[in-house]
């Protein structure tokens, strides 16, 4: 290529020399059975019929002409009768299956059915007594037997079980089980047929098929294996080796979806690549011959797929790296775009409900931009000078960020502007890691010693991971939010379209350059240099960390404040405080012990000095208190207990213990939800604004309880207590006559927090209203004005309702 070829010239020519006569079959395949399973199975077999109507007139004229895509239009016309009959069928069994009908009425079933993928845990924040971590996953099975309202029902359907982790994790693809639940209709644009909400443990257990037992053995061993890496480690190299997230952090989870790296933890081609391709070099090494070598390969991807498990992306990678191991087999190098478009066709074919499934459609997506985009791309870059190891690991993410850009902005409702920094960054640790791995699951079992020091060697790349991807989601803008759904995706397709249009033109491309660095210029400082938040004069801050409580109290000292709870888990606390510039927290006060106030301890910690942990007289629910003793004691923290009528002072803050008086008369060690909320720490803070008081998540008794005692509780800013749940008495509103009422809530929360009625009251008595939900982070400032409210983001103003 010209190295002074205009950028234009790479879209044209990343076309050429591509084998493009199985792409109009595989087109045919996905989206006539989308539309079939969005619209109607007629829509499916329409689309089928009218492909291989045409397809056979075409192939007839192209026959005479002797025309290279004979052979394209033979394989459209197959793809078309295939999609038009079985594919269509089964897409009409499914939409008239009798179990339909029951789901569509909630009935109560008895299932037995055999499970067809690993279960899927579904985590959730910690709230209340119950701790952070997975209770609910979801497996995906095919109906053996029915009993619904008490008579059989016909139906060889798929189905979708939620189901208690405990009792259900374990399964295995293959298994055979017996679940009784209530019934739910699925969701459109899928082949199941229903839903189950699974009541106890599974019953009737058969036995999964000895490679599937194999393979759990294997991956059990993996995880045991990453024993001894530390906790973030431990659960990241096996999501990254086999897709096993479930031992992932849920910190780490959400810092790689937000750095665009979570595609790194779903097995897909990549994955394939570097195990395929790392056996390929070992034999050609040998001096092995390409048919050989291709037959050991294949042994080693069908041995991977069963290790990973049948998931989607899974099956799409093994399927596509066995048809290029084919193509190396019979010498046909560089047709890495047939054996695309024959795997999405074969797919489709064999799973029709892959067609609507996102990951399916990413992975197909950023396959192709690797095909097409990223050697031409790279090759432009070299051209200029860029060294060709740079030049790929940076055409590689831009292309594959193109591709998917559009399905991601739709499907997700933001999009991810540091992931291409972050790809490129993480590549090149990503191939060593998952070698480690893999060698380490299969040699670990045999030799335990071996499989440690491997995954020991595998140890430094993802602690590097980590850092990119925890840095990447903290970066200022890090994630965008754009329109979800359909219009979203198509929006960031026309933008992506525009920009591509732009870059052919010379004269584009410098006015396109001149606004972008224009940008530059006027945002960067204004979001980095001159940033908005904090504002300058904060006294109290509460902060969004979901449905749970943290309020950051500032002392005289830049730098420095006093913590109070934690929220419900790792990640949006330490946000909060970074974002803030607190690096010394002389104290950390857990109003009480319940998962949404404790679950971000940890976080805390990272990067910063802490004086001490002080809680109230509780010690319930006892798992917590176990953790924060566990937490603190490995730190070497001090734990303190704080009592009625104590005073503690710093420069320009001062906090006087007001509670718990309730649990004074009751068991500390009771644990009943409402004793351990109206056990809570009360404090009254001194501020350069006001006072603030903090409530934790008393209720109607222990808010009776202050109020009996004649304490004074008046506050110009209240902490509203429990998420502003209607437990709040009116009374004692009205004894706090808060001018500012801070409500510390998550957006969405099952609770109904919080409550309209209680807002109501905050109204009456005059405050104005906060609501980290809606709001984000909330500042209590001090200005010429007097006391005002600042959310995140907002410029200063005086508080609003």
């Amino acid at each position: 290529m010209n190295p002074s070829a205009d950028p234009s010239e790479v879209d044209t020519a990343s076309w050429r020399g591509q084998d493009l006569r199985l792409i109009p079959a595989a087109a045919t395949a996905w989206l006539g059975t989308l539309s079939g399973l969005l619209g109607g199975w007629w829509i499916t077999m329409l689309c089928g019929g009218a492909a291989a109507v045409l397809a056979i007139i075409a192939g007839v004229r192209a026959h005479r002409t002797a025309s290279r895509w004979v052979a394209g239009l033979g394989a459209l016309a197959v793809l078309g009768v295939l999609t038009a009959g079985p594919v269509a069928l089964r897409i009409r069994a499914a939409e008239q299956d009798d179990l339909r009908a029951a789901a569509a009425r909630g009935s109560d079933a008895i299932v037995r059915v055999v499970v067809t993928e690993r279960p899927r845990p579904v985590r959730g924040a910690g709230y209340a007594d119950r701790r952070a971590g997975t209770r609910l996953v979801v497996i995906a099975a095919t109906v053996d037997a029915v009993v619904a309202e008490e008579r059989a029902v016909d139906s060889d359907g798929r189905i979708l079980l939620l189901a208690p982790a405990e009792g259900w994790t374990d399964l295995l693809p293959g298994q055979q089980v017996t679940a009784s639940g209530r019934l739910a209709p699925a969701k459109g644009a899928e082949l199941t047929v229903a839903v189950l909400s699974v009541r106890g443990p599974p019953s009737a257990l058969g036995q999964a098929p000895w490679w599937q037992r194999a393979a759990e053995t294997l991956r059990a061993g993996l995880r045991e294996l990453c024993a001894v890496l530390p906790e973030e480690q431990a659960g990241l190299v096996p999501g990254l080796v086999v897709g096993d997230t479930s031992a992932l952090a849920p910190r780490v989870e959400r810092e790689f979806t937000d750095s665009g790296m979570s595609h790194l933890m779903a097995v897909s081609g990549g994955n394939v690549a570097i195990v395929c391709g790392s056996i390929l070099l070992l034999l050609r090494a040998l001096r092995i011959g390409p048919r050989t070598s291709a037959a050991v390969a294949a042994a080693g991807l069908a041995g991977f797929v069963v290790l990973a498990g049948p998931a989607p992306s899974v099956l799409r990678a093994g399927v596509m790296g066995a048809v290029g191991l084919l193509a190396l087999a019979l010498g046909r190098r560089g047709s890495a775009l047939p054996a695309l478009g024959l795997a999405v066709a074969l797919l489709v074919v064999a799973d029709p409900a892959m067609a609507a499934d996102f990951g399916f459609a990413l992975s197909v997506l950023a396959t192709a931009g690797l095909v097409l985009l990223a050697p031409r791309w790279a090759e432009w870059l070299a051209g200029r000078g860029v060294p060709s190891g740079y030049a790929q690991g940076l055409a590689v993410p831009v292309a594959a960020f193109v591709m998917t850009a559009p399905v991601i902005a739709g499907m997700a409702g933001s999009v991810s502007l540091v992931s291409i920094v972050t790809n490129v960054l993480a590549a090149p640790v990503v191939a060593p890691a998952t070698v480690f791995g893999v060698l380490a699951t299969v040699i670990g079992p045999w030799w335990p010693s071996a499989g440690r020091s491997l995954v020991r060697l595998a140890e430094p790349e993802a602690s590097w991971l980590i850092t990119v991807a925890r840095h990447g989601a903290r970066a200022p803008g890090a994630v965008v939010e754009w329109p979800g759904g359909w219009w979203g995706g198509l929006l960031a397709a026309c933008l992506l379209a525009v920009l591509l249009v732009v870059i052919r033109l010379r004269h584009a491309r410098i006015l396109l350059a001149i606004v972008l660095a224009g940008g530059l210029l006027v945002f960067v400082p204004v979001r980095v240099l001159a940033p908005t938040w904090p504002p300058a004069s904060w006294s109290a801050v509460a902060c969004d960390v979901g449905q749970g409580d943290a309020v950051v109290l500032a002392t005289a000292e830049p730098g420095r404040a006093v913590l109070v709870d934690t929220g419900p888990e790792p990640g949006p606390v330490d946000d909060c405080l970074r974002r803030l510039g607190v690096d010394r927290v002389p104290l950390i006060v857990l109003s009480h012990l319940h998962a949404d106030h404790i679950g971000g301890l940890e976080s805390v910690f990272e990067g910063r000095s802490v004086g001490a942990v002080a809680v109230g007289p509780g010690r319930a629910p006892a798992w917590a208190w176990q953790q924060v003793a566990k937490e603190t004691a490995r730190r070497g923290i001090p734990l303190l207990e704080l009592s009625i009528g104590q005073r503690l002072e710093w420069p320009g803050l001062s906090l006087d213990v007001l509670g718990p008086r309730y649990v004074t008369r009751r068991s500390v060690l009771e644990q009943d939800g409402t004793v351990i909320n109206n056990g809570s720490v009360v404090l009254r803070a001194g501020t350069p604004a006001g006072r603030v008081l903090l409530t934790g998540d008393v209720e109607l008794a222990a808010q009776a309880d202050l109020l009996a005692e004649g304490i004074d509780l008046r506050a110009e800013i209240l902490k509203v207590p429990h998420h502003g749940s209607r437990y709040t008495a009116p009374d004692f509103l009205n004894a706090v006559t808060p001018r500012a009422a801070l409500v510390s809530v998550g957006a969405g929360n099952p609770y109904g927090h919080p409550n309209k009625s209680t807002l109501d009251n905050l109204a009456a008595v005059g405050a104005s209203i906060a609501r980290t939900d809606t709001d984000g982070d909330t500042a209590v400032v001090t200005d010429a004005r007097g006391l005002a409210l600042q959310r995140r983001g907002e410029p200063r103003g005086p508080p609003r309702s």
